[in-house]
């Protein structure tokens, strides 16, 4: 019995990694069929594991938050300094790859309280102590540098689909494009102390 719910549960990653490829590639045009050809798997076979494609986008998107929130999990943020702490943001959330980047680009299948609670406060929370340490600039709130942060993010995802980057180059184009546009600068510190 164990045997044949790990052969489920393999069956079921399978199909979740071919739909976010697939997804990611085609967008809406995706078909059931696109994906069980890609899992290697016939649409019947598809169909007994998710008997819709609304269904399929909903687990894809559970598994995708529960990835990244077990990442978060296993970084602690809190323990290391701020430059750090989004190294490892960004790792979670790239290593979750097109996953993460199908629920990002459409958000019908997530419930966005659960998303802002296991997944964005703890980002807002390295931007709030970025922000309070000086690492990062005073001038944008933590709001905003998690949207400008996610938009580079956002990027990321496509650009590992077109080109395959792997998950260490990429998080380390993100955090340093932007951690070199929200760092506090010289220039900065000029400014704002003459208001």
């Amino acid at each position: 019995m164990a045997q044949g719910l790990q052969v489920r549960d393999r069956t079921t990653s399978a199909i979740l990694d071919a739909a976010a490829t697939v997804i990611a590639e085609h967008d809406d045009s995706a078909s059931m069929a696109d994906v069980a050809t890609a899992a290697g798997i016939s649409r019947a076979t598809l169909y007994r594991y998710f008997a819709s494609k609304d269904e399929l986008l909903r687990a894809l998107a559970a598994a995708a938050i529960d990835d990244v929130s077990a990442r978060l999990d296993a970084a602690d943020l809190e323990t290391v300094p701020v430059r750090e702490a989004l190294a490892r943001v960004t790792r979670a959330l790239v290593a979750c790859g097109v996953k993460f980047a199908v629920i990002v680009e459409d958000h019908r299948y997530v419930d966005a309280e659960d998303v802002d609670r296991r997944v964005g406060d703890r980002i807002r929370a390295v931007f709030e102590r970025g922000i309070a340490d000086g690492t990062l600039r005073r001038d944008l709130p933590a709001e905003v540098l998690a949207q400008l942060f996610g938009a580079l993010l956002g990027g990321a995802f496509r650009s590992m689909v077109q080109f395959d980057d792997g998950v260490e180059r990429t998080s380390a184009a993100v955090c340093s494009l932007f951690l070199h546009g929200a760092e506090v600068h010289s220039c900065d510190r000029t400014s704002s102390s003459e208001r």
